[in-house]
């Protein structure tokens, strides 16, 4: 789940990071990771047209039962805003993230996006990630989309290299996304750190500050034993979003569709390392 750039609109929790994870927290960070690529691994195999929203997310339900595990989504509260009402984040064209299971009740339809953020808390730790997929056939200028997101993806992962700051991961998703894709990295929603709690510091933009401010983060020291979770947030027309007061879903401004993609990264001392992997190897096509 994506946090607010600024405003007090944005979780502002603080991992506790007194002392650097160990090898068992690392080990159970990753466990939890790879329940929410397992619960992507089943969506996969289950999605199909004419299914609503709420029974996708009644589907995840079941499955976090079946796993042992409890969404990180449902209940959680941000200010001016009623607590969330799903179990995962479900958001269909140009809804950019947060998309609620209530807020479109119209069955699905071949060539509709649909990005899935899925959220758990597994043994005390949080796996959180989000992959965008097509129902049955998607137009060239969706899958170009999503293929841009996953490669943003891997190239801002690669530069999250200790000694290196964060800018390093923005600057290299911003490149690809809008200089080599023509497409735009949607402002005002970054990614987190993460670990016993679903938000923290530091705050992960997926460009370069634009005006002072507006990136507080991006100058952060990359350092090892950083738990993060990255989220390239991509759209076709427009990098600014629009939300109304009081409601969770964030769409673009201007309609037109947008992807969201997101692996959880753990900075060792040699590297970024993701921890859920395998969530490349499922398909853009769906149903």
């Amino acid at each position: 789940m994506s946090a607010f750039q600024n405003g007090n609109a944005r979780p502002c929790y603080l991992m506790d990071m007194a002392r650097r994870p160990s090898p068992a927290d690392i080990d159970h960070a990753h466990a939890s990771a790879q329940k929410v690529v397992e619960t992507h691994r089943r969506l996969v195999d289950f999605l199909r047209v004419g299914q609503t929203l709420g029974q996708i997310d009644a589907f995840v339900a079941n499955t976090f039962d079946e796993f042992g595990c409890k969404s990180c989504f449902k209940g959680y509260k941000v200010a001016h805003t009623p607590p969330f009402p799903s179990f995962a984040c479900l958001s269909v064209n140009e809804c950019i993230v947060h998309g609620t299971a209530g807020y479109l009740t119209k069955p699905m339809e071949a060539g509709d996006l649909l990005s899935i953020d899925i959220g758990v808390t597994h043994r005390g730790w949080i796996g959180d990630a989000a992959w965008t997929y097509v129902f049955e056939q998607g137009s060239d200028e969706a899958i170009r989309l999503m293929e841009c997101g996953k490669e943003s993806l891997r190239r801002g992962i690669e530069k999250l290299q200790p000694g290196g700051v964060y800018l390093d991961f923005g600057q290299a998703v911003q490149e690809h996304v809008e200089s080599e894709c023509g497409f735009y990295c949607v402002r005002g929603l970054v990614g987190h750190g993460y670990g016993r709690k679903l938000h923290a510091p530091p705050y992960v933009a997926n460009h370069a500050p634009a005006y002072p401010g507006e990136c507080p983060d991006s100058k952060t020291l990359i350092e090892p034993g950083t738990l993060v979770a990255v989220e390239p947030m991509i759209a076709v027309g427009t990098a600014q979003i629009a939300h109304r007061r009081g409601e969770w879903p964030i769409f673009t401004a201007d309609g037109s569709l947008s992807v969201h993609y997101e692996h959880d990264v753990y900075i060792s001392e040699d590297g970024p390392r993701v921890l859920t992997e395998g969530l490349d190897d499922l398909p853009n096509v769906i149903g």
